[in-house]
């Protein structure tokens, strides 16, 4: 599964290096740009499926993804957990609010209340845009069996603990990643690429750009 995962990404161009920012606000040397993966729908079929098979075992009844990206990846999870289950899973997601937090809106925590939840998402750094969503289906009366990424980029420090529910993952990818005051890459004047990820918006908050 590690080998597929990585494959899929490299072979969408998803994995990029250079000097990127991430949601969490940490720099890094290799960035997943779903942008680039998640046009390929036999490819996010793949990864949902991959999802599904690795938590066929639980008695699923919704799967949970955060906006943006993550609401492509549940859909798939949900279709292909359907599938394998021989009944209905839904797909719902939560919506990102002006302040970076995650919340359900449309009527979806009505949904999700009283139900077993799989959280699905793209990749983690920090753990900390994931654990929003966990506690949001907390909130709303869902029960978190299980959070899944499709990549882990830090295995020590992106746990259980940090997300607050049962926590796994399809791929470990690793790599470096440096708090603003401690980024390696700014220390070396490596360029911070603009196009992806949210260094365009840190560069902004700098006044150099």
């Amino acid at each position: 599964m590690q080998e597929e995962v990585i494959d899929i990404l490299k072979k969408t161009g998803a994995v990029l290096e250079g000097h990127f920012v991430g949601v969490s606000g940490r720099h890094m040397k290799v960035y997943v740009n779903k942008d680039a993966f998640l046009p390929h729908t036999e490819a996010v079929s793949r990864i949902g499926e991959l999802f599904a098979e690795k938590n066929k075992h639980l008695p699923v009844d919704i799967v949970v993804g955060p906006a943006v990206g993550g609401i492509i990846l549940s859909q798939w999870t949900a279709y292909h957990l359907s599938k394998l289950l021989g009944r209905e899973v839904l797909s719902i997601y939560t919506e990102k609010t002006p302040e970076s937090d995650q919340v359900f809106r449309r009527g979806y925590d009505k949904v999700v209340e009283g139900k077993n939840v799989l959280i699905v998402e793209d990749t983690t750094t920090t753990g900390g845009s994931v654990r929003k969503v966990v506690d949001k289906v907390k909130v709303a009366g869902g029960n978190v069996l299980q959070v899944t990424v499709m990549t882990n980029r830090d295995t020590t420090s992106v746990t259980e603990e940090t997300v607050g529910a049962p926590f796994s993952w399809l791929a470990i990818l690793a790599a470096d990643s440096y708090a603003e005051e401690e980024c390696q890459l700014c220390k070396a004047n490596v360029p911070v690429n603009t196009n992806v990820g949210h260094g365009k918006k840190f560069l902004e908050a700098k006044g150099l750009a």
